[in-house]
C-alpha cells in the first residue's frame, strides 16, 4: 500500500466473479463484511449466498475461498465458513506485515533505481499535490502508481502479490472514512521525505520513511474505526 496511507487506494484489478457482469461475487461478500450487513462470526451458506444473490453455487464458493485468503472469511471442518470480525486487530495485524515488507521492498528499489524512476516519482508526487486531496479516488490511484514504481519490479513476487492484498483490503476497510488534515498533511511529508532518500541512496533512511509511512495510515485507519464506533 502505499502503506495504508491514502488508505482510499484503488482497488487493484481482479478477475470478475460474477455471473451478471456486475460487480464480483467477491466485492459483494466483501462489502457486505466490512459494512456490517453480515455481522462477526455469522456462518455463510453457499446454497443461501447463491439464492440470495441469483448466481450458482460455483462463484460463491470461489469468492469464499478468496475471502478466506484475505482473512475475512475462517473455515472449519465440518462447521463451513464463518465470518471473521473486521476490528482494529484486523488492521492492525495487516500493518504490522506491511511494517515488515515495504521497507524490504523499497531497500531493494533503492539498489536499482534509475534518474527515469525518480523523475516519475516526482512527477506523481506533483500531482498528488496539486490535486490536494481534492478528489479521493483520483488521489488514490495516483498513490497506487507511486507505490507500484516502487515494487513492481521486485524478484519477490509473493512480497509484492501480498502488499496488493493487503492495499486492497485496507482501501475497502477505509474508503467510508474521511481522511484527517494532519494525515493528508503527513502523507505529503512522508513521500518527499522517501522521495528525498531516494534519490541520496540512502536505503536506511528510505526503509525508515516507509516504515513510518505505513505505520501512520494503520493508526489514523484505528483511530476513524474508533470514532465511527463511538458515534454509532
Amino acid at each position: 500500500m502505499s502503506t495504508i496511507t491514502s488508505i482510499r487506494q484503488a482497488v487493484p484489478d481482479r478477475d470478475d466473479l460474477a455471473e451478471d457482469g456486475g460487480s464480483s461475487i467477491y466485492e459483494r461478500l466483501r462489502d457486505d463484511i466490512i459494512h456490517g450487513r453480515v455481522k462477526a462470526n455469522e456462518r455463510l451458506k453457499v446454497a443461501e449466498l447463491a439464492s440470495r444473490m441469483g448466481t450458482s453455487t460455483n462463484p460463491v464458493r470461489e469468492a469464499l475461498q478468496q475471502l478466506r485468503g484475505e482473512g475475512f472469511v475462517i473455515m472449519t471442518p465440518n462447521r463451513g465458513a464463518r465470518v471473521r470480525p473486521i476490528d482494529e486487530e484486523f488492521v492492525r495485524d495487516i500493518c504490522e506485515i506491511e511494517v515488515l515488507i515495504e521497507p524490504a521492498l523499497t531497500r531493494w528499489f533503492v539498489g536499482i533505481v534509475t534518474k527515469a524512476d525518480i523523475e516519475e516519482l516526482e512527477r506523481l508526487q506533483e500531482e498528488i499535490e496539486a490535486l490536494n486531496f481534492g478528489d479521493e479516488m483520483k488521489h488514490s490511484n495516483l498513490d497506487l502508481q507511486f507505490h507500484r514504481l516502487m515494487y513492481d519490479r521486485h524478484y519477490n513476487r509473493h512480497a509484492v502479490d501480498l502488499w496488493v492484498r493487503h492495499r486492497h483490503i485496507l482501501w475497502a476497510i477505509s474508503r467510508g472514512f474521511q481522511t484527517s488534515l494532519s494525515r493528508q498533511s503527513n502523507v505529503l511529508d512522508e513521500h518527499r521525505e522517501l522521495i528525498a532518500c531516494i534519490k541520496a541512496q540512502d536505503a536506511d533512511g528510505a526503509s525508515r520513511a516507509i516504515a513510518r509511512h505505513v505505520e501512520g495510515s494503520g493508526r489514523h485507519i484505528i483511530e476513524r474505526m474508533r470514532l465511527e464506533k463511538r458515534n454509532a
